[in-house]
């Protein structure tokens, strides 16, 4: 066996078990439960940060995958599943996945929304088969005492992504590389 070592291949296998085991909603009662599991993500993110309503307001659609789990030993990799809504209606089910590889170690669970700004983002996102998320994306970050908003600036981007969690937002998580895959749950 060349190219990984032994260690590295049980480690990264241990990682995917591991993540494998952890609440995603995998084997649930499907869309309720997401649908139910997105309008807590919603108003938690509207309680802790208000300021993320006018993101809403003014969003063509938002994916809200309310719950991630990413864990890592060398090899990583992260799984969440939520739902997409266009004028605050569910319309389709996706899961995300992220693999990556490195000097890491550890686990979190996290939410996040993306908010798409225009049809045309919204078009192109539903329309792929499996839609990467890219350097493209706009972060709305936590600058002001716990008050996220939506600032011109950011409104006028395609894509606008919110990394959060109970404890706050997520430190260290990123969406870029996340692969969004339309699901029947």
């Amino acid at each position: 066996m060349t190219g990984l070592p032994r260690r590295a291949l049980i480690t990264g296998i241990a990682a995917t078990f591991a993540l494998a085991a952890c609440g995603n909603g995998i084997g649930s009662d499907g869309a309720t439960k997401l649908d139910a599991r997105a309008d807590a993500a919603l108003s938690f993110l509207d309680n802790q940060y208000p300021g993320t309503r006018d993101l809403r307001d003014k969003a063509v659609g938002m994916l809200v995958m309310p719950l991630v789990t990413e864990a890592s030993f060398g090899f990583g990799g992260s799984y969440g599943r939520g739902v997409l809504r266009v004028n605050e209606v569910t319309v389709d089910y996706y899961s995300a996945t992220q693999a990556s590889f490195g000097i890491q170690a550890g686990g979190q669970q996290y939410a996040h929304i993306l908010y798409f700004m225009t049809e045309e983002a919204l078009a192109e996102f539903r329309a792929s088969s499996g839609w990467a998320a890219g350097a493209d994306i706009e972060y709305a970050l936590n600058d002001r005492g716990g008050n996220l908003s939506a600032e011109t600036t950011t409104v006028l981007s395609p894509v606008i992504a919110v990394v959060f969690a109970q404890a706050g937002l997520a430190a260290g998580a990123s969406v870029e590389g996340t692969k969004y895959t339309r699901i029947i749950p």
